[in-house]
């Protein structure tokens, strides 16, 4: 499901609504979070779907975030301290893109030592998280006015646009609002309308129609020969008839290895 999230809602909060919904004994999950301020894009996974989950992290994200010039805030959002320095961001000149080091906020969910960093952060604990490479492809400053200040970015998974904010200087994000996910996007939210898995992952992943022995080999996690002219890719996805099978690695020998099935065992 394409969920357009409300402010004051954690992502958690749009699962449970969908775990809910679906009733006990089916999976739930979602393929990345929302902090509790951010509104937009949250696509959740249910059932079979949650097998996919990393496929659709993995793909590229693309905001809108209003950014509060002139102040600091501790957690970079609306939550934390913020306080008024006056010192404005230079953004004339050119914002920053391509692929850069970024160091994720304290305040966020990534775990150390097997514990979220801002509960470490919220606890008093000192919190310091190792520099990841992300890539940016578009940061464009689309309007100003006083001490705000909107931009649009678009950038690979696992970038955190309050630290672009923060980086600019004197700054955070007073909104934040995902506008999509790979092709999936923010128009096409609707928590009524259920999208096939099929569907879903064939907007992400090229497809490889399989049949007969090949599509049952495939169920069971059996290597098969890739199919003459088929569309390649660093995974794939196998279907027949009734829909997806399996995602599937290419391997030596022109072979396709099922590493994700969706087909009862």
């Amino acid at each position: 499901m394409l969920i357009d999230k409300p402010a004051g809602k954690t992502s958690h909060d749009i699962v449970a609504a969908a775990r809910r919904r679906f009733g006990r004994g089916v999976r739930v999950g979602h393929a990345g979070t929302l902090d509790p301020f951010a509104t937009g894009l949250l696509i959740v996974l249910a059932g079979r779907a949650t097998r996919a989950q990393r496929f659709f992290m993995g793909q590229p994200k693309a905001y809108e975030t209003v950014a509060r010039l002139g102040w600091t805030s501790t957690t970079g959002d609306p939550e934390g301290e913020v306080e008024h320095t006056g010192r404005l961001p230079d953004l004339d000149r050119p914002l920053p893109t391509g692929r850069l080091r970024q160091r994720p906020p304290a305040y966020s969910a990534v775990k150390v030592g097997g514990r979220r960093a801002y509960e470490l952060a919220r606890a008093g604990t000192e919190v310091e998280l190792a520099e990841r490479e992300v890539e940016v492809t578009r940061f464009e400053l689309l309007g100003r006015d006083g001490d705000r200040a909107t931009f649009a970015i678009e950038c690979s998974t696992g970038t955190y646009v309050r630290s672009l904010i923060g980086d600019l200087g004197d700054a955070y994000c007073l909104q934040l609002r995902r506008t999509a996910i790979g092709p999936f996007r923010i128009e096409d939210a609707d928590p009524e309308r259920v999208v096939p898995l099929g569907d879903a992952l064939a907007a992400i992943l090229p497809v490889v129609a399989v049949d007969g022995e090949a599509a049952r080999r495939a169920a069971h996690g059996v290597a098969l020969t890739a199919p003459s002219g088929a569309p390649q890719g660093p995974v794939v996805v196998l279907a027949d008839g009734d829909g997806p099978i399996a995602v599937a690695e290419p391997r030596e020998g022109g072979v396709l290895k099922p590493i994700v099935g969706f087909r009862p065992g």
